[in-house]
């Protein structure tokens, strides 16, 4: 598990250490006080991440498109 804090990840970051806890989750080798800390920051991970796609997402919607179908800008969302 990575030191950074699972809030100051970027999305890469958050994304690739999950993928590490649910490899050694699926392995079945890690004793089970070690998966239940392995489980309990991979759903911060996996929370993580959905906000990022949220915001992205959020964001991707608001950009506005010309008559020419060409993007003009963008609008502020709220919160962001």
């Amino acid at each position: 598990m990575s030191d950074a804090k699972v809030e100051e990840m970027s999305f890469e970051q958050a994304m690739g250490e999950l993928e590490q806890v649910v490899s050694q989750l699926e392995r079945g080798d890690v004793p089970l006080e070690q998966s239940i800390t392995l489980y309990e920051h991979g759903a911060k991970l996996k929370k993580h991440c959905e906000a990022k796609l949220k915001e992205a997402e959020e964001k991707v919607a608001a950009i506005t498109f010309d008559g020419d179908g060409a993007p003009k800008g963008t609008t502020p969302v709220e919160g962001l």
